[in-house]
């Protein structure tokens, strides 16, 4: 089996200094180290695919330890997960053994499958069913985790990553974070979502830092809605000098700290990722202190490839590539990743080594090499004039006027663009909506301009449907939802 640098790591010069705390119980590296082999030991006996269905703490983190470490598999799933996407996965990656801190729900969904105890170092009880080794789904070789992507579809697909990838990205993570000498890292996003498994854990315990894991009671967090209130008495209190956030939890920071809230002065980096961060938005955050940035990745890279960092940050780029990564432009505007691209989809044939991945986003590379991402190719519509506008760049615009939660902008085979806007409550003026779509039409050319929009009869979020767990825009449901406010648009101006 091949050492785990993250296991080495656990074991090389850091002592008695904690490595993980969830505020209940706290583990030092050596004590992480020996509790991970010994549960390493105990699933070994259990499986070899392993779901893990758990609040963040310190049994989430632990146990995605040892079946890293142990090179067994691990297939994190989201607790937004319905039941139908729950046993979905279960048989797309063929689950033998699923480990949870929530045995009730999952006696529900589990039918047939057996208990088989808890472990007396996590806490998480054990389900089993007998599969035939022959019959279950075959995985590219070398697969340690299946993630699967958030995407827009209601069954996700699990991408397949290698150990080494992760470490990889987590080694690159750590060497260009080292001369901030983070020591606390907040785990405020789920565990099981990738950035926050590779950026939140490996990463630090790479660097020798203590990951903080807090559960979701104490962080407030939510996929529907967090709790500001919680979100933001948790940070105070922890003290941290690194987070990772998706943009919507930036714009409650920032939005917060602008109504008196003071931010820790500890804080030394702050990244974000996951979706479009509008410059205004990264504007409020430098204003206020706050040391905010900017990066890029997918779960099909292991996540991260591009990070501004404090020695090299260009506001608007998503910063230059990270050392194991590298990004080409092809011709038609998309970025092409290679250095680290997963080993291939559950179901689909495996890929070749270093094979370079098509991202499917648009983007360019300045002269000093960073990377700016303007949208997404399948997202791209033609106008009836024949202009090709990636939505996400007229939506950047508008959404740096603060008033304006979300916007999605449409044109396609029309002779211009309108949109669907969502503010929040107080924002009633109109006319404070028609300002902020003014100010980005000044910067755009006229054939990507929005023409007329309309308020949104109600919020987009991820709790109805319409935005993704890491807050993307899902086009097709809101068209489908919303589409005739927005044909009506075009026929009002007719009428006029």
């Amino acid at each position: 089996m091949i050492a785990s640098t993250i296991e080495a790591a656990l074991r090389s010069g850091h002592g008695r200094r904690i490595a993980i705390d969830d505020g209940v119980h706290a583990l030092s590296h050596e004590e992480l180290a020996d509790r991970a082999a010994e549960e390493g030991d105990w699933l070994a006996g259990l499986g070899e695919r392993f779901a893990l269905l758990s609040d963040n703490g310190i049994g989430w983190a632990l146990t995605d330890l040892a079946l890293h470490i142990r090179r067994l598999t691990g297939i994190p799933l989201p607790g937004y997960f319905t039941t139908s996407q729950i046993l979905h996965a279960l048989d797309d990656a063929g689950v033998d053994c699923v480990l949870t801190d929530d045995p009730g729900r999952m006696r529900g969904v589990l039918q047939g499958w057996a208990t088989s105890g808890a472990s007396g170092r996590t806490g998480l009880v054990a389900f089993r069913r007998g599969l035939d080794p022959f019959a279950r789904p075959t995985l590219p070789w070398g697969t340690a985790k299946v993630t699967y992507t958030s995407g827009s579809t209601a069954q996700p697909r699990g991408v397949c990553l290698s150990a080494l990838q992760l470490e990889s990205v987590a080694r690159s993570l750590a060497d260009a974070t080292a001369n901030l000498d983070v020591e606390r890292h907040l785990c405020l996003m789920p565990l099981a979502t990738l950035l926050e498994n590779v950026g939140g854990i490996y990463a630090p315990l790479l660097a020798g830092a203590r990951c903080l894991v807090p559960s979701s009671a104490e962080t407030g967090m939510s996929y529907a809605r967090p709790d500001a209130r919680r979100l933001l008495g948790c940070v105070s209190r922890a003290r941290p000098e690194s987070l990772i956030l998706v943009p919507e939890l930036l714009k409650l920071l920032v939005s917060a700290a602008e109504s008196g809230w003071r931010p820790p002065g500890t804080l030394r980096f702050i990244a974000v990722g996951g979706a479009p961060v509008a410059v205004e938005m990264l504007k409020r955050a430098a204003a206020l202190g706050l040391p905010v940035f900017e990066g890029y990745g997918l779960s099909e890279c292991a996540s991260v490839v591009c990070l501004n960092t404090p020695e090299g940050c260009r506001p608007g780029s998503v910063g230059r590539p990270l050392p194991h990564a590298r990004v080409r432009v092809a011709d038609d505007g998309q970025l092409m990743v290679s250095g680290v691209t997963m080993l291939g989809y559950l179901g689909d044939s495996s890929r070749g080594e270093d094979e370079e991945w098509p991202t499917g986003d648009l983007g360019e590379m300045d002269a000093d090499g960073y990377l700016y991402v303007r949208g997404r190719l399948r997202n791209v519509y033609i106008t009836s004039l024949g202009r090709n506008v990636a939505p996400e760049w007229v939506e950047r615009e508008i959404l740096q006027h603060p008033g304006i939660r979300h916007a999605m902008v449409h044109g396609e085979a029309r002779p211009y663009a309108v949109a669907i806007v969502s503010a929040p409550p107080e924002t009633t003026d109109a006319a404070s909506i028609d300002r902020a779509v003014a100010r980005a039409n000044a910067k755009l050319p006229d054939y990507a301009q929005v023409r007329r929009w309309v308020r949104a009869p109600e919020p987009f979020s991820f709790g109805n449907g319409l935005l993704t767990s890491n807050g993307r825009l899902r086009r097709t449901e809101i068209l489908q939802r919303h589409g005739a406010l927005l044909d009506a648009l075009y026929r009002e101006e007719i009428a006029s």
